[in-house]
């Protein structure tokens, strides 16, 4: 055996998990994570169980994705993250709060390209059983009930604040309602954040 060749087998042997002749690592790691969070739901899905679907590493499936909540969203194709939302709705004053909510739906909502994997998921959640588990896990625990807890709001405050604009996007992007379809950012905002924020005013 050659220096060379030596020092090429050390090198493969010294990366984690990656497969022989892989070109797409993080791909195999989302349809891996896409499968299991179907069979198993957001809560159960693991970090190793995804990595052992993928056969890679669990420090490989880290390497691309720093939470499970991000790799949720990137196997769901998700425009945000809690790690986005979170913090932008918990900052600022509390009686805005209503109105950032609003807005950042609205906003994430208003372009197809990330409008259309969110509503997808929403269409999957309302005939699927698997689909809805997820959905259902990854809105309550990853993102509704950080924001609920931080702020000191109880659960079925924030739930009925987010069941309210669940229904406002199927209005406005599914059945086309009108005019709430063809509303303006300004006029929604005029109109739904006083409710919405009256579920955040204690």
């Amino acid at each position: 055996m050659t220096r060379g060749n030596a020092s090429e087998e050390s090198a493969a042997r010294r990366r984690p998990g990656r497969r022989p002749g892989s070109a797409d690592t993080r791909g195999e790691i989302l349809a891996a994570a896409r499968k299991v969070f179907a069979e198993k739901g957001f809560d159960k899905a693991t970090v190793r169980g995804i990595a052992r679907e993928a056969k890679v590493d669990p420090a490989l499936v880290h390497h691309y994705f720093d939470t499970k909540e991000g790799m949720f969203a990137a196997a769901m194709q998700l425009p945000i993250t809690p790690e986005i939302v979170v913090p932008v709705l918990v900052a600022g004053p509390r009686e805005e709060l209503g109105e950032r909510l609003v807005r950042m739906i609205l906003e994430v909502t208003a372009k197809p390209e990330t409008r259309e994997p969110m509503v997808a998921l929403m269409r999957s959640a309302m005939t699927n059983e698997r689909a809805v588990v997820m959905f259902r896990e990854f809105i309550s625990n990853a993102l509704l009930y950080q924001v609920a807890d931080r702020l000191r709001v109880p659960h079925l405050r924030i739930e009925a604040a987010f069941a309210q604009m669940f229904g406002v996007i199927m209005g406005r992007y599914v059945i086309g309602l009108e005019p709430l379809a063809s509303a303006s950012h300004d006029e929604l905002v005029e109109l739904l954040a006083p409710t919405i924020q009256r579920y955040f005013t204690e």
